[in-house]
């Protein structure tokens, strides 16, 4: 398959570079429309993550396609793709890689560094809740740092590196919780949910049949880091910077102005990181429209999948049926944006 390149000239301005990356954004979209029907949003977000160089993890019940939506984004890229299947007797060597005493031709034996399927570009893990903690933690260097240690020896990953895993609801058996520490290196967690009748009905009719669509690829890894580093010079005012800085401050119950929700029914809340993903995901999300700046329209769009695997509530707010959702709908109602000076 021939990839149709998008990429940005040397010589581009930054009205050329806006528009072809947003003209990437578009490719992608018409390309995985051609095997995933419906959710736009969820494509959108993955998107969003993609670009501002983040990981993102989706959540959904089995069989709405979540595997398939990862693997269709990747083929539409020129880079490597690697699948692991997570399960509970899996090692964190079969993920990082191990050294292996080997003998050569002449007898000689000899260390070497066998690698593991992180060493790639985009790693799939597919249902990662379905493997123990232990073996989760292996991907916190590799998602923090882009690096991982093997027998004390670092060694650097491919670039771009990109997690993008799947896990299924918690309370379906067999499955294991995420630490917080590897959560909060998700900038997204994604939700899906069921397709509406009509969208259900055509992949009813579509995957039935004996057509088969393949999505052409839009550009290489060398062009998505030049893409990640353009989403990066995009400006931010003051103002909406602090917007996204008052939300995250808001959803901790020990900050002194926050909200009597939050005290009532938040045990722990977004820390800097999510500040962070906030203003990087909103600069994604605005130059994926072309534009080339940040209002509080990107900030609200994208701050359920940020927030929501960061916001911890409590037994109270189970009591009162409340959920991080219904929290983090109060927190965009409850902050609002002419107080940061908009």
């Amino acid at each position: 398959m021939n990839p149709t390149r998008i990429s940005i000239p040397e010589t581009a301005t930054d009205a050329e570079a806006i528009a072809a990356l947003a003209k990437a954004g578009d490719a992608i979209r018409a390309e995985v429309a051609k095997i995933i029907v419906g959710q736009v949003d969820v494509i959108n977000e993955v998107l969003t993550a993609f670009f501002a160089k983040g990981h993102c993890v989706i959540e959904g019940v089995p069989g709405l396609a979540k595997t398939l939506m990862i693997s269709s984004l990747t083929e539409t890229m020129s880079l490597d793709f690697t699948r692991v299947q997570f399960t509970p007797d899996l090692m964190p060597t079969d993920i990082t890689g191990t050294t292996l005493l080997n003998e050569d031709e002449h007898g000689k034996r000899h260390f070497a560094f066998s690698k593991g399927p992180v060493f790639t570009n985009i790693l799939l893990a597919d249902e990662i809740n379905r493997t123990p903690p232990k073996t989760q933690a292996a991907l916190l260097e590799a998602m923090e740092e882009r690096q991982v240690t093997v027998a004390g020896e670092m060694r650097a990953l491919d670039k771009p590196f990109y997690v993008l895993a799947t896990q299924n609801p918690i309370e379906l058996e067999g499955t294991y919780p995420l630490p917080e520490a590897q959560l909060d290196r998700f900038m997204f967690n994604i939700m899906i949910d069921y397709l509406s009748e009509d969208d259900e009905l055509e992949v009813a009719t579509r995957t039935t049949s004996n057509a088969h669509a393949e999505p052409e690829r839009a550009f290489s890894a060398e062009d998505m880091v030049d893409f990640t580093r353009l989403v990066r010079m995009v400006p931010i005012s003051d103002s909406v910077a602090r917007y996204a800085v008052r939300l995250s401050q808001a959803s901790r119950p020990d900050f002194a102005g926050a909200p009597d929700y939050i005290k009532q029914w938040v045990s722990w809340g977004a820390g800097t990181r999510a500040t962070q993903n906030l203003v990087l995901g909103a600069k994604a999300r605005a130059i994926l429209q072309g534009r080339f700046h940040v209002s509080v329209g990107d900030i609200q769009a994208i701050a359920r999948p940020v927030l929501r695997h960061r916001i911890l509530t409590n037994f109270r707010a189970e009591a009162d049926h409340e959920t991080v959702e219904d929290v983090i709908g109060r927190l965009l109602e409850s902050v609002r944006p002419e107080e940061s000076g908009l």
